[in-house]
């Protein structure tokens, strides 16, 4: 396993490098997360002069967008470790090395992965003001929707893909079972 290579680096190099950046985009994510909980709170009723803004929304917004950053870049990295585990796994199970089966596995665990990052976003979003809430909340609905169904469509090909190849080779199995019965008779 050590010669195997992800990015052009060894599979174990690429988990000591992803891990930590992971787990350190996980503990910022969390520490704007709760600022965005708790600070906007003690500063209600603080209007920024000039933008005429509440300094609590302010402070949340600024907060869930750092939060934000921090899950993407937690995500990247998770995907890319997700990589690393799916060729694992899909090895032990004994699936063949193609692309495709391996592909699909990926993009199944893109789309939990997207429902996740999907839901734990509502929370924080419906801290925001009404007004930003709304179209965002939606806003992130429709994007993971959209991202899942793009997946979906590419698993459902790949799937038809490994279904034609298989009708294909029992079509061909069964030519040669008939022809071998007609020399026989």
């Amino acid at each position: 396993m050590g010669d195997r290579r992800l990015v052009g680096k060894p599979i174990g190099e690429e988990v000591r490098r992803r891990f930590p950046r992971l787990t350190m985009s996980m503990v910022m994510a969390i520490i704007f997360y709760l600022i965005n909980t708790f600070v906007p709170g003690t500063m209600e009723g603080i209007n920024l002069p000039g933008l005429n803004i509440n300094a609590g929304t302010l402070i949340g917004t600024i907060a869930l967008i750092f939060t934000a950053i921090f899950l993407i870049r937690a995500l990247a990295d998770a995907l890319v470790l997700s990589d690393i585990l799916t060729d694992i796994f899909v090895k032990r199970l004994g699936i063949k090395e193609e692309r495709s089966p391996k592909r699909a596995a990926r993009e199944l665990i893109y789309i939990i992965v997207i429902i996740l990052v999907a839901t734990a976003l509502q929370p924080l979003i419906g801290t925001l003001e009404p007004s930003v809430k709304v179209p965002l909340a939606t806003a992130t609905v429709y994007v993971a929707l959209g991202m899942i169904l793009i997946l979906i469509y590419d698993i459902g090909r790949i799937l038809y893909r490994i279904v034609e190849r298989k009708a294909e080779s029992v079509a061909d199995r069964l030519v040669k079972m008939t022809d071998r019965m007609k020399t026989r008779d």
